[in-house]
């Protein structure tokens, strides 16, 4: 059973578009929920290309990708206190995740294969 809807993933600019999600990223990130037994409150998903630019994420250069949000490898979760940021990263290490992010208010998560992997930074 998924843990999740494509709609939660949605670019806040444009309606369904959670569903340009990667799959693979889907189904890792429900493994992740199913082990941390906890829901999993995502801040952002998919990102066009438009709001991206708005939020701040990185843009794509002649020597850089761009934000991992703009491909649909990648979900902002929110955690709002110590034992949830816990049970989060480590439900995300257990399920196969190798690139954390973690910010106060969030942990950052993707899955793109064209940046450095076993990676944990902050915010």
């Amino acid at each position: 059973m998924l843990h999740f809807d494509h709609n939660e993933f949605d670019s806040p600019d444009i309606p369904n578009s959670g569903i340009n999600m990667d799959n693979k990223f889907l189904n890792m990130l429900d493994d992740a929920r199913g082990i941390a037994g906890i829901p999993f409150k995502i801040n952002s998903g998919y990102r066009s290309k438009e709001h991206n630019t708005k939020v701040g994420g990185k843009i794509k250069t002649p020597t850089s990708k761009g934000s991992s949000h703009m491909y649909g490898l990648a979900a902002d979760i929110s955690v709002t206190n110590s034992l949830d940021r816990f049970t989060i990263m480590d439900s995300l290490i257990e399920a196969g995740f190798n690139r954390i992010g973690v910010g106060n208010t969030f942990i950052h998560v993707d899955s793109d294969s064209e940046k450095s992997p076993y990676v944990i930074w902050t915010y």
